[in-house]
């Protein structure tokens, strides 16, 4: 419509001689309905996001509402407390060994020791939303220090441990061309999550160091959008792993696991604000966190059966984290004017991991 618009005050404006005052008046006018398109584009959008939110919230429910109805379920609740804990333990250690024992069997020990890796980094989250088990809301320093500190350590973390040791790998499969194999990776990993956050639902942090996102909606727009953001994070593990040396994929394990931790804190405090059960809030916010194994699991195995994929799914952890940094840590750590805070936090976060690195190296 804008564009029409234009053309129409532009055959006007050649139609008949006026003063330069009714030009800039309707182009004012067009500027105008432009604004009022996009922003009616917005709602809309908004509004689409906020519905799949809903639809989404509704199916795990549903979900939820099957399994306690179910006959298996119900046999399960019947039995003694020592009983019933004892036979889920069983069956949760038995599927473990399956699991663990598959992996062995099929990729070797290196691809279960990154698969346990990622399943402890993505378990962080459950770790921090614990809080929320004792306060409703903390205050924005805090909050914004553990967001920098996160940030400082997945800054080192995809420095020393997925770009450097990326362009070593490159540099071995194709001679003198390892870093530009990386970059092509690393700016694949971000258009990755540039598509997926225009795709599917979306809600930033915006505050949540309160119970600010008051809206039930919003908040499993958030959670969905923190779901998202791990799947290469743990990916990030896995290729790490895959890359044969223990040392970078155990550092890139404690950075992912210590970034988590404020996401869980996130997760958690505003659904018990809205008046979900602690436990619960807790145990959604843990979920969101167990996508990381999976992503582990894709990238240890893709980059150990396919080696020359290496540096290239290396790049695209390190952009795709590099993302996440830049996109929503770093601005909502200064969501409310500059901190300080965040600032120092993240500079000893940085410091942090590259001492940790060395020790290790």
């Amino acid at each position: 419509m804008f564009p029409l618009a234009g053309l129409v005050f532009i055959l006007m404006r050649k139609a008949s001689p006026r003063p330069a005052c009714i030009y800039l008046f309707e182009h004012l006018i067009s500027i105008i309905i432009y604004n009022k398109l996009i922003q009616a584009n917005l709602m809309r959008s908004t509004d689409n996001a906020a519905n799949a939110a809903a639809k989404l919230q509704y199916y795990f429910e549903r979900q939820l509402v099957r399994i306690k109805s179910a006959e298996k379920f119900q046999q399960l609740l019947a039995m003694p407390p020592v009983k019933r804990w004892a036979t889920v333990a069983g069956l949760f250690l038995l599927s473990q060994i399956v699991i663990f024992g598959g992996l062995y069997l099929i990729f070797g020990k290196i691809v279960v020791v990154g698969f346990f890796a990622s399943i402890l980094a993505g378990l962080a989250t459950g770790l921090g939303a614990l809080p929320a088990l004792f306060f409703k809301n903390i205050s924005n320093n805090l909050f914004n220090s553990m967001l920098g500190a996160a940030a400082g350590v997945m800054l080192a973390a995809t420095a020393f441990s997925l770009l450097v040791p990326g362009m070593v790998y490159g540099n071995q499969i194709w001679p003198g061309n390892g870093i530009y194999v990386v970059a092509i990776g690393m700016l694949i990993g971000a258009g990755f999550l540039h598509f997926a956050d225009r795709q599917l639902p979306h809600v930033r942090f915006d505050s949540v160091s309160g119970t600010q996102l008051q809206s039930l909606k919003k908040v499993w727009l958030f959670i969905i959008a923190i779901t998202i953001h791990n799947f290469p994070e743990g990916m990030s593990v896995g290729v790490s792993f895959g890359s044969g040396e223990m040392k970078n994929g155990i550092v890139l394990a404690i950075a992912i696991a210590l970034q988590n931790i404020p996401e869980g804190l996130a997760v958690a405090l505003p659904l018990v604000g809205l008046g979900y059960n602690k436990w619960r809030a807790v145990g959604i916010a843990t979920l969101t966190g167990l996508v990381e194994p999976v992503g582990g699991l894709l990238g240890i195995t893709m980059v150990t059966i396919f080696q020359p994929l290496l540096p290239v799914a290396m790049g695209f952890a390190a952009g795709a984290m590099l993302f996440v940094i830049s996109e929503e840590i770093i601005p909502e750590t200064h969501s409310k004017g500059r901190s300080r805070y965040a600032t120092f936090a993240l500079m000893i976060g940085f410091i942090i991991m590259m001492i940790l690195d060395n020790m290790l190296g």
